[in-house]
């Protein structure tokens, strides 16, 4: 837990098991590359690394997340040669990337009262756009706002199917899968 946000689901999962799911759900295989948005920890990258995924590219955008990581001993797999690591603000590192550049994509962001940026249609689009042809994207939602009857997950299936994916409710993960 990071200023009160907890940086992975909690309630009976444990974070390693989360990020192995959301690696699964993603379909990651042998040589896939994969852009993991919003580093935290890095579980998720080094789950997608165990999953067989030869080249990860990992972006966060809170230098002091990845200091965490640096200290964190079950963190300790980023430092893999497999696994890149940029400093910065995915939003803006997206539209720099090359097209059709990733296999798969782990899209596991804050809250989006924390970064809203990263649940909106041009932050999809260039999902859309550095995905390859038949990648799939899975996105974390989690389920804030539930007991007041919020459904996150549905705007952002409307934004990503705008967007051109096709996708897919995935309540075990608390997320959407999305497919291109």
């Amino acid at each position: 837990e990071i200023d009160g946000m907890h940086m992975h689901r909690i309630t009976g999962i444990t974070p390693w098991e989360d990020a192995k799911l959301k690696a699964s759900l993603a379909r990651v295989r042998y040589c896939n590359r994969v852009l993991d948005v919003c580093t935290g920890l890095g579980y998720t990258a080094i789950a997608a690394l165990k999953s067989g995924a030869c080249n990860i590219l990992s972006i966060e955008v809170d230098r002091n997340v990845l200091l965490l990581a640096e200290y964190n001993p079950w963190s300790k797999g980023l430092r893999n040669k497999s696994i890149k690591i940029i400093l910065g603000d995915a939003y803006d590192i997206l539209p720099k990337l090359e097209t059709s550049s990733f296999d798969k994509i782990i899209h596991d962001p804050p809250r989006p009262a924390f970064a809203p940026m990263l649940y909106s249609y041009d932050f999809y689009t260039e999902l859309y756009r550095v995905l390859k042809p038949r990648g799939i994207l899975f996105h974390y939602t989690g389920s804030p706002g539930k007991r007041r009857g919020v459904d996150i997950a549905r705007g952002v299936m409307r934004r990503l199917q705008r967007a051109g994916f096709k996708v897919k409710r995935c309540p075990p993960a608390e997320g959407v899968l999305a497919f291109k």
